[in-house]
């Protein structure tokens, strides 16, 4: 079913009698064994105010007009949200909504932040077919628990999405890539974690075949003093990636940085590559670890008591094997009032290792 409007979302929802699986721009996967709800349609930017830094977009909204449109007035989305296609063989076209639903995060949420701190508010529809609203229109609000940070990476096991509120940032107008060539995994983390600690602000930290990569932006003049600061590195025209595109059992493993190395060689992909100085390692193949890019999972006690209370009738199916998994930390960042305290960044190496465990789900604390 093609649906237009938030409208028609709840009429079908309340009218269902089996599962079905939310698509849009189809770029993660064909999804098989459901019916579909297709909210393709459901696109456009509602509001934007780039003097205070909102955008407010319906789901089925490209990333490619959203980007355009920051970019016009000097402005992007601060977690690099993620378009799989060319890496998973898929075609079509990657949207807002796919992106937050499975916790695209870019290289650049070592400078920003995750998904989750940059989703302000969201209009929804809910398993009973109730339109609601959670969030709001600031960084800070002044009560209810923080629902939108479920919502990301949840793959539309929750809920159908129909309006997202994000805090967007200034686009720095200069940026430059660097590399340290011929450097084994140890060595090449190792340079990755010490300048994600230092006061260089890198947007990306990537090891990938042989070489650690830092990516760096600003304002001309400050850009060339922190480009002074890593004067042994070589300026390359981009960051390589570390497998083709097609690869089959993409897997995304969430680890302490500094086990990044070694929790790569007990992996033993053949094709692999570490993003966020080490915090996140993509794999092709090896030895089964993390959560399937687009692939079956088992769904925990936690998983399940959250899913019950948004989608009590078990409609929304992702119908994709894709089981997501609610992790503690979301969980807790959800339920933690807003008026305590402010979202916080969680892109430093500390908080990657402080949330405990050495493999993390693909998408979660670290996601």
């Amino acid at each position: 079913m093609i649906v237009e409007n938030e409208a028609q979302i709840v009429e079908a929802v309340r009218g269902a009698v089996s599962p079905f699986a939310i698509v849009a721009g189809g770029t993660r996967g064909a999804a098989t064994g459901a019916d579909i709800l297709d909210v393709s349609r459901l696109g456009g930017i509602v509001n934007y105010e780039p003097e205070e830094l909102i955008l407010t977009v319906q789901p089925g909204t490209s990333l490619v007009e959203i980007e355009s449109v920051l970019a016009a007035k000097g402005q992007r989305l601060g977690f690099e949200p993620q378009d799989w296609s060319a890496m998973l063989g898929t075609a079509g076209t990657a949207t807002i909504g796919g992106a937050i639903s499975c916790n695209a995060n870019g290289p650049a949420r070592v400078r920003y932040g995750a998904a989750r701190d940059h989703l302000l508010g969201i209009r929804a529809v809910n398993g009973l077919g109730e339109a609601f609203k959670a969030g709001g229109r600031v960084v800070k609000n002044v009560t209810g628990f923080d629902i939108p940070k479920l919502v990301c990476g949840a793959y539309g096991t929750l809920c159908v999405l129909t309006e997202l509120t994000f805090r967007v940032f200034p686009k720095p107008p200069c940026a430059v890539v660097l590399a340290r060539r011929d450097v084994d995994p140890h060595e090449g983390f190792a340079l990755l974690r010490k300048v994600w600690s230092s006061p260089l602000d890198a947007t990306a930290l990537v090891y990938a075949r042989g070489s650690a990569y830092v990516r760096l932006e600003g304002e001309k003049g400050p850009l060339a003093e922190k480009r002074a600061v890593l004067d042994d590195l070589v300026e390359v025209e981009g960051i390589t990636p570390g497998f083709e595109p097609g690869s089959l059992d993409i897997r995304r493993v969430h680890v302490r940085p500094s086990e990044a190395a070694a929790i790569a060689a007990e992996i033993a992909a053949p094709h692999w590559y570490g993003d966020w100085a080490g915090a996140l390692l993509w794999t092709a193949g090896g030895k089964p670890a993390g959560q399937p890019l687009l692939g079956a999972g088992t769904r925990s006690r936690l998983d399940q008591a959250v899913k019950a209370a948004f989608d009590p009738r078990g409609l929304f199916d992702t119908g994709r094997n894709a089981v997501p998994q609610v992790t503690m930390a979301a969980l807790e960042a959800a339920t933690q009032p807003a008026s305590v305290s402010e979202r916080k960044d969680s892109s430093t190496p500390a908080d990657a290792v402080a949330l405990g465990g050495r493999v993390k789900p693909g998408h979660g604390e670290g996601g």
